[in-house]
């Protein structure tokens, strides 16, 4: 049954960590080699992304589309990694677990650095046109894979785009999970009943995205999508004097990863280590906060 209500126009009184008036959740989705590929013997290409020629068909092997997505795991991430490091940020990896097991170099890195890791399905594909015991599986799949490439199972989990119907209950059937991001309905965390237990959801978007480089409308370039996110903070924070609020930016190394664009992520990691009331958390963190603080 769908919640057209949420916390209506009073949010609740809470405090963030750090005192925060905006808590900003970066979040690097890290796909590359787990997209639909008919040279890993898929019987259809991954035909979404950035630079995809018109007259190529989707049963066709696509050297040019697969080379994209190996620009994000082979440059574009590090690139990525090294300026979080560079303002000591700390952010959540949804990653997809084939995707780690095909750049174990990577996957480590991840956890060494101080990043989450959230499970992102098996393959960078569609949940929601999987049956239960197929999306179980994959389920399965990626907590396994993730937990051996990482070296830890991940606590939340975000579906490629939309869950299934399905999707949340199987979640809180496999147990470990302590909040999933299947959700664009709010600002802040908040719970919903799955049967007789309650699920955290930690509420994703998909505005502040730097996919809208080649999904138009979208961002002509580093200075408009710069500009975006440093406005929705400064809103944010206005609005945290009374109701604080949480944003969420979302990055993929074959696209934030390329030189002009990283600027942008640069100037706003300086914005946001610079302003007062802003604080950087991993959605781990932020899960574990509200589990301690605001149950259901």
């Amino acid at each position: 049954m769908r919640d057209l209500v949420g916390y209506g126009w009073k949010y609740p009184k809470f405090e963030w960590p750090e005192d925060a008036r905006v808590v900003v959740s970066l979040v690097l989705n890290y796909e590359e080699g787990s997209e639909l590929c008919v040279g890993d013997g898929d019987p259809e290409g991954e035909r979404v992304g950035e630079f995809v020629y018109p007259s190529m068909d989707s049963k066709t092997r696509d050297l040019g589309i697969e080379s994209t997505f190996e620009y994000g795991s082979r440059v574009g991430t590090w690139r990525v990694l090294d300026l979080f490091d560079e303002f000591d940020a700390k952010a959540t990896i949804f990653a997809c677990g084939r995707a780690l097991e095909r750049n174990p170099l990577v996957a480590r890195a991840f956890t060494a650095r101080g990043h989450e890791v959230a499970g992102h399905g098996y393959r960078w594909v569609d949940h929601f046109r999987m049956e239960p015991v197929h999306e179980r599986e994959q389920i399965r799949l990626a907590v396994a894979s993730i937990a051996e490439t990482t070296g830890e199972r991940p606590y939340g989990w975000y579906c490629r785009y939309a869950p299934s119907v399905n999707t949340r209950r199987l979640l809180v059937e496999e147990g470990g999970f302590l909040y999933d991001c299947d959700s664009y309905a709010d600002e802040v965390p908040y719970w919903v009943k799955v049967g007789d237990k309650h699920q955290l959801i930690v509420p994703y978007q998909l505005d502040a995205n730097d996919a809208k480089f080649f999904r138009g409308p979208g961002w002509s370039g580093a200075r408009e999508f710069g500009d975006y996110l440093r406005d929705s903070v400064d809103c944010l924070l206005k609005e945290g004097s009374t109701a604080p609020k949480l944003l969420s930016v979302g990055l993929h190394g074959r696209i934030i990863g390329r030189p002009g664009r990283s600027t942008a992520l640069a100037r706003f990691l300086e914005y946001c280590r610079n302003t007062p009331g802003v604080s950087l958390q991993r959605r781990v963190d932020i899960a574990r906060w509200w589990h301690e603080r605001y149950r259901p």
